[in-house]
């Protein structure tokens, strides 16, 4: 019983009665749902915290700029290095920096982003003591939670890449290309890259779904105050409001970010289009 936990054991059964009328839990289940998703789809209204009794809304907005402005600086570096190294790694396919570009993507895909964070913390705020750990009060304080969380991703989407454009280039008209003249840079802007790209956009929106939804590990061991750590929060306060608005919040950001990557998809590729005709 929701109410039993909120109240605590020493609360007395009039208390606990009063904590559930004012939850509306004694109301049947079909009628809460349909309340709920009234209230947050249609104002926005979330309910309010069972800890602080502010509307979860105005918690979430609060939180949530911070989660986007960790989240976005981690998804550019990780595309940046990530696709550079991979492209690298294509065009030296079987060499040394191919090699070395596919240890490094083994070694980053095998390491939980928590063992990198405390790497980190180790090596250059405890070691070096070059940056800050806690707290989001500078720039500075970014580095270390944007690095932890987009290294594994480095690697993922460098082997991704690699995989994407080695597939490509053993196509059947990357052959006549090369055989009507067309010269090595352009068979590999035109025709390697540009179709060897799509199926990487889809594990970016992925990532950057994962991102935006809270890194909850990450923003708790560095006290980064995002949306990943007010959920952390209420599950250990047992703060049920805030963890369902949370979780419906996350929801609706995979979604319109599984809309926005098949749109972008059906633009870049024609032929998707056609096919859902």
């Amino acid at each position: 019983d929701v109410a039993n936990t909120l109240a605590g054991d020493s609360a007395s059964a009039e208390q606990v009665a009063e904590l559930r009328h004012r939850l509306g839990l004694d109301q049947p289940l079909p009628l809460r749902y349909l309340r709920f998703v009234e209230g947050a789809l249609l104002r926005g209204d979330l309910g309010k915290s069972a800890i602080s009794g502010r509307p979860v809304s105005d918690l979430l907005a609060e939180r949530f700029g911070a989660t986007i402005l960790l989240a976005l600086t981690a998804f550019g570096l990780a595309v940046l290095v990530g696709v550079t190294a991979g492209l690298l790694a294509a065009l030296r396919a079987e060499g040394y920096a191919d090699l070395a570009i596919m240890a490094f993507a083994i070694l980053g895909e095998s390491l939980p982003s928590f063992w990198v964070a405390l790497l980190l913390i180790r090596i250059f705020a405890l070691q070096l003591d070059w940056l800050p750990v806690l707290g989001a009060g500078s720039p500075a304080h970014l580095v270390l939670p944007t690095v932890a969380l987009a290294l594994p991703a480095i690697a993922l989407i460098a082997r991704m890449v690699r995989s994407c454009l080695l597939d490509v280039r053993r196509a059947d008209y990357v052959r006549t290309a090369h055989a009507k003249g067309l010269s090595y840079l352009a068979v590999w802007r035109d025709h390697i890259v540009r179709n060897g790209i799509l199926p990487v956009i889809t594990l970016l929106g992925i990532y950057l779904g994962q991102l935006l939804g809270g890194a909850f590990i990450i923003e708790t061991i560095f006290a980064w105050p995002g949306l990943g750590r007010l959920v952390v929060q209420a599950i250990f306060d047992r703060d049920f409001p805030v963890v369902i608005g949370a979780v419906l919040l996350i929801a609706l950001i995979y979604q319109a970010l599984n809309i926005v990557v098949d749109l972008i998809h059906a633009w870049l590729d024609p032929r998707v289009s056609r096919e859902a005709l």
